[in-house]
């Protein structure tokens, strides 16, 4: 008995995309995997920070904290010091619906300053902060 072929070979017409999609892949691979590294080489000092715990509470209204460029602090109008914020702050947490705040701080201040305003509201658990920016 002889088998023969009926049909003649023809040549493939369609490309084969089955190699390419898998180096699109490996590559993507490769750079999700390279990039974060990329981004952890340069040295930042980052300010520090007290470890507290958060809770959220339903908005009611807004208490203003602002910081001018000389790192002055103000609690609505009146010029206060970080104690004296420390204890506005804790008659703020005893309130049973605290307002939220509202964070102004000038944008030539050092960012430790900021971080110790923003500390102090945390330590207070008022997690309500809202970081006022200017619009243009």
């Amino acid at each position: 008995m002889k088998l023969r072929r009926t049909e003649q070979t023809a040549p493939m017409t369609e490309l084969n995309v089955t190699p390419l999609m898998d180096l699109a892949f490996s590559l993507l691979i490769i750079f999700m995997i390279s990039t974060p590294l990329l981004e952890q080489t340069i040295p930042v000092q980052l300010p520090s920070q007290q470890k507290n715990a958060s809770s959220q509470r339903p908005e009611a209204q807004f208490q203003v904290i602002s910081v001018n460029a000389s790192g002055q602090i103000y609690w609505g109008k009146q010029a206060v010091d970080l104690p004296e914020l420390e204890r506005l702050l804790a008659a703020l947490a005893t309130m049973p619906d605290p307002p939220a705040i509202s964070f102004r701080g000038d944008k030539s201040l050092r960012y430790q300053q900021v971080i110790d305003v923003i500390d102090a509201i945390k330590r207070h658990n008022l997690t309500k902060l809202h970081l006022d920016t200017e619009v243009h």
